[in-house]
């Protein structure tokens, strides 16, 4: 189905899912590599995110020395090493020899100014393919609504909304709220929107609502993920759990 421009494709399961949308993912990966000599990669870190990941990790054909990879959010004032970083969390689940480009989690001293250095590295050149989900609020990346359409940001340094920040309990990568951050560093929904293509992967009941707002209604800063219906190329991967019976 198609709503605007979004094409919206239903899937039995998650691993189904991961498939589809690795393979488009890594279609898109080899048409960018043979028409432009490389590609620039931006990718969630989320458990919806896992299955696509693993099996793109594992697409044949693609010369990942060609693709630079960037994530797309990360926490503000995390140790260095704590697991949850999604940094970290990328390291582990997106297995490639890509050359992979996460905030420094150092840059807490000064978020500002981590958010300018990385708004550099991310907008040097375009940005082909992003792979995102969507959160039980709606937001993409660390866009809690009501988000920022009209910014001219790259990256900005936000505050979460408990919404997003009680998910982080609930997918079980906290284990209170109060340890999750209150702060995030995120690329913003124009930089997201100014990729060429973007593949958006959504899972499990708890996502219903936040799919249902996305697809229904109108284009609302109020529903951050509702804004991808305005893009020629995205594509919405969803099970059927979290499409519901419509």
């Amino acid at each position: 189905m198609i709503v605007d421009q979004l094409a919206v494709e239903v899937f039995p399961d998650p691993i189904a899912l991961g498939a589809a949308a690795a393979a488009a993912a890594a279609d898109s990966l080899r048409r960018t590599i043979d028409e432009r000599g490389a590609a620039r990669l931006v990718l969630a870190a989320a458990p919806s995110q896992t299955q696509t990941l693993a099996a793109l990790s594992v697409a044949e054909g693609i010369d990942w020395s060609k693709v630079q990879a960037f994530h797309m959010d990360e926490y503000v004032g995390l140790p260095v090493d704590a697991e949850q970083r999604f940094g970290l969390w990328l390291r582990r689940h997106f297995t490639t020899p890509a050359p992979l480009t996460v905030f420094d989690p150092e840059g807490g001293a000064d978020p500002e100014a981590e958010a300018a250095r990385y708004a550099g590295l991310v907008s040097a050149a375009p940005i082909d393919v992003v792979l995102a989900g969507i959160g039980v609020n709606g937001h993409l990346a660390f866009n809690d609504p009501p988000a920022d359409f009209g910014t001219t940001d790259i990256v900005q340094v936000v505050a979460l909304d408990e919404t997003s920040r009680r998910q982080q309990v609930d997918e079980g990568l906290f284990a209170r709220i109060d340890d999750v951050p209150t702060h995030a560093w995120t690329l913003t929904v124009p930089c997201l929107l100014s990729a060429r293509e973007v593949f958006c992967m959504v899972s499990g009941v708890a996502k219903r609502d936040a799919v249902r707002r996305t697809l229904q209604g109108a284009v609302d800063p109020a529903v951050p993920a509702s804004v991808l219906r305005t893009h020629s190329r995205a594509r919405l991967f969803v099970d059927r759990e979290a499409f519901g019976d419509e």
